[in-house]
């Protein structure tokens, strides 16, 4: 479980975070919505302890830094560092002991390469990897689907479905709202601030609707297509 309470983070005079509040329990899965400067990547990265904030995040492991999984929108990757140091490095930040890695290499990653000269979508498959081998209980995922193939978008719902019934904690921010609907026990809305909206499984189709009114309302028939 993580509890966050009033949770507020600004920067300089643009608020981005207010006062939200949200208790986020194990075995769900959570997608948080909302246009560009919402705020999704800032609530994770004061989730993950990564920005400092006013308010309380709390949760039943400590330091709770230690028990989540982030995978950032563009991971990053030192530059003479292999695929298979990089996973070897996460495990041992998480003293896990890693046997058999090329078993476990699902997306079929080229481990001995430098994972610097890897694709966009290889990049988010392997810092996946990485995170999945460390045994987290608190999985953060910020735009998971982009830049990947549709094998791997399909490899990753289930593995996000897998984590639901192991009981962990799954966050997932996505402009693919599909992908939210097939894995999410609850939708968030992320609007001034704060949560608006939750929305649950029976109604995502009215959500969806009502994202179109609010972020698209009549700015496509202004475009005058012919």
């Amino acid at each position: 479980m993580i509890n966050i309470t009033n949770l507020s983070k600004n920067f300089g005079d643009k608020i981005v975070l207010n006062n939200l509040s949200k208790t986020f329990t194990n075995g769900k899965t959570y997608g948080i919505v909302g246009e560009n400067g919402s705020g999704k990547t800032t609530l994770f990265e004061c989730i993950t302890g990564i920005e400092k904030y006013n308010g309380l995040i709390t949760s039943p492991l400590h330091p709770l830094k230690n028990h989540i999984a982030y995978l950032p929108t563009e991971p990053y990757f030192f530059a003479k560092l292999t695929g298979r140091e990089y996973i070897q490095l996460l495990c041992n930040a998480r003293n896990i002991v890693l046997t058999n890695l090329d078993s476990k290499n699902i997306f079929g990653l080229p481990l001995n390469q430098y994972a610097a000269t890897y694709s966009t979508g290889m990049k988010k498959k392997l810092a996946l990897t990485a995170i999945l081998l460390q045994k987290n209980q608190y999985y953060i995922l910020d735009e998971p689907y982009n830049g990947v193939d549709i094998q791997s978008n399909i490899m990753i719902t289930e593995i996000i479905k897998k984590l639901n019934t192991l009981g962990k904690v799954v966050l997932i921010a996505s402009h693919i709202f599909s992908t939210l609907t097939a894995v999410c026990n609850e939708i968030l809305l992320l609007k001034n601030g704060q949560f608006s909206e939750a929305v649950y499984k029976h109604d995502y189709e009215k959500l969806e609707l009502e994202m179109k009114a609010l972020f698209i309302g009549d700015k496509i028939n202004a475009l005058e297509l012919e």
